[in-house]
């Protein structure tokens, strides 16, 4: 091939009438071309340091984890989804896309490409055909309202009344609405969750194929997944809907607790180092399933998020009055634009992009503060710390109903 085909190639990429993406096997951009980065604002080198997730909007980052990631890795591809880019300076950007999954001989992921169309126009076009439906029903309204009108002058009395009644019946069903709310999340989504759990499970007895068994590891990590989101989901919406997390103290034993965390996450995460230092000589008094939720988030961050190379410490003991359990890794120092904001719901700052919603350490917090105690983030070029301080007199065990 001569050097000017080859230059048309690579021109053909860079200046596309579509942007491509090429992404690793943990989401990172690998790849892009130079239209993207038009559309975007930002430049490849920009691009190079994000994920897929981090160009989506907050909607879209759910959508596309609960519905097009599952997807892509069952059939590996997905075409025409609708999603929400943000751009360099904010905007949004509605567009299509398509991706395909790229596998070597042995079905192991190899990285996935994905090709985007600006879908401006088209989202315009249904836009004027919800404002066309959205006149015609103001006009049948206003049509209806001159009608009521004539009636309203002899029967304000009632119609007074009757907007009173509305009012707390709108009350009524809200707080309905919210208990409902939370009572899906927590049973509803679980229950048909452990079923596929529980298929996964009883297929894993039978005898399958090398690809019978990834799909079962595909399918595992899946309700892992979801199951934590629907663990975060539930807690944030009690935090916002039900009057806060709920706490059930006891003056138990902790260390087996945590220990049964630590086993759990070496278990998922084979490949990972965890070195463990629990001195926990006394019974501590706290909600145990919710600490063993806040060392999993701690923990899990830290296996995400840390350098692959260098372990990562946990450590938990009693100081004088007080219970510290603190996470540490390797890896690159979290700005101090992001550590203002680690701990608000669905922020994930540059450093601290990847899966999922960014709960974990939203959630992490809220059970320290349940608990009257504090967690706190530390960084530093040698090392990223997470410290969790609880005094041992807890406050009253508060029950929220499920």
């Amino acid at each position: 091939m001569s050097n000017e085909a080859a230059e048309d190639l690579e021109d053909l990429y860079e200046n596309a009438p579509c942007g491509y993406l090429s992404l690793a096997r943990d989401g990172r951009i690998v790849k892009s071309n130079a239209t993207l980065s038009a559309w975007l604002g930002f430049s490849a080198e920009e691009l190079l340091k994000k994920r897929f997730h981090d160009l989506l909007n907050v909607a879209g980052r759910i959508f596309f984890e609960t519905h097009f990631a599952p997807l892509l890795r069952m059939q590996g591809f997905f075409h025409e989804v609708a999603l929400d880019f943000v751009t360099m300076d904010g905007t949004k950007l509605p567009v299509l896309a398509n991706a395909t999954e790229r596998r070597d001989d042995q079905g192991d992921l190899l990285f996935t490409r994905i090709t985007i169309f600006k879908a401006v126009d088209r989202r315009r076009y249904e836009r004027d055909l919800v404002d066309a439906r959205a006149a015609a029903e103001a006009a049948r309204r206003e049509l209806q309202a001159l009608n009521a009108s004539l009636e309203t002058r002899v029967r304000v009395a009632v119609e007074e009344r009757l907007r009173v009644e509305d009012s707390l019946m709108r009350e009524r069903e809200l707080a309905e609405l919210r208990e409902q709310f939370i009572a899906i999340l927590g049973h509803d989504l679980r229950n048909p969750l452990a079923s596929f759990g529980g298929g996964v499970r009883m297929l894993r007895r039978e005898h399958l194929t090398p690809h019978g068994e990834r799909l079962l590891d595909l399918m595992q990590g899946s309700i892992l997944r979801m199951s934590g989101l629907i663990d975060n989901v539930l807690d944030f919406a009690r935090g916002r809907l039900g009057g806060g997390i709920g706490l059930n103290i006891q003056s138990e034993p902790l260390q087996p607790v945590l220990e049964q965390v630590v086993g759990e996450l070496r278990a998922a995460s084979p490949d990972a180092r965890i070195e463990s230092d629990l001195s926990i000589s006394t019974p501590v008094p706290c909600d145990h399933v919710r600490i063993g939720q806040l060392a999993s988030n701690l923990l899990g961050n830290a296996l995400t998020h840390g350098d692959q190379d260098h372990p990562v410490r946990v450590k938990a003991f009693i100081a004088q009055d007080e219970f510290v359990l603190w996470v540490a890794n390797k890896g690159e120092p979290i700005p101090d634009a992001a550590m203002q904001r680690l701990f608000q719901p669905f922020f994930r700052g540059e450093v601290h992009s990847g899966n999922g919603l960014g709960l974990g350490l939203h959630i992490a917090a809220e059970i320290a503060k349940a608990h009257g105690g504090v967690l706190t983030a530390e960084s530093s070029d040698s090392e990223i710390r997470f410290t969790f301080r609880m005094p041992l007199t807890p406050p009253p065990a508060k029950q929220v109903s499920e």
